[in-house]
């Protein structure tokens, strides 16, 4: 398995940006979807967004469309979710996820298809 860690969060005001990183070691990182979920306290885990080993396909949940943008940097082994005009609704604990896939352009949304996970990063955004 690839073990992952990410980065980034942290406290920022409605509107304001931030982006997450996804560190990636273990294994040949490029083999992998990579997606990005997170958890609000007392909710669960839900699906973000996600990349193709290719980088050429991405998907997003339609509640962050238009303000999440996913993109990988394969020579550094690292995932980006750059996250723009933010809302109170976004407060949660940000996690990174990959999942193994035979085809360049494939991307998952599904928890159970990703089989490495990282420890998460808070994320809070104040009214």
């Amino acid at each position: 398995q690839v073990q992952l860690v990410e980065s980034g969060g942290g406290l920022v005001q409605a509107g304001g940006s931030l982006r997450l990183s996804c560190a990636a070691s273990g294994r040949t990182f490029s083999n992998y979807v990579v997606g990005w979920f997170r958890q609000a306290p007392g909710q669960e885990r839900e699906f973000v967004a996600a990349i193709s080993r290719s980088a050429g396909s991405t998907y997003y949940t339609d509640s962050v469309k238009g303000r999440f943008t996913i993109s990988r940097d394969s020579a550094k082994n690292t995932v980006f979710l750059q996250m723009n005009s933010l809302k109170p609704e976004d407060s949660a604990v940000y996690y990174c996820a990959a999942a193994s896939s035979w085809y360049a352009g494939t991307v998952y949304y599904k928890i159970a298809d990703f089989g490495s996970w990282g420890h998460g990063t808070q994320v809070t955004v104040s009214s």
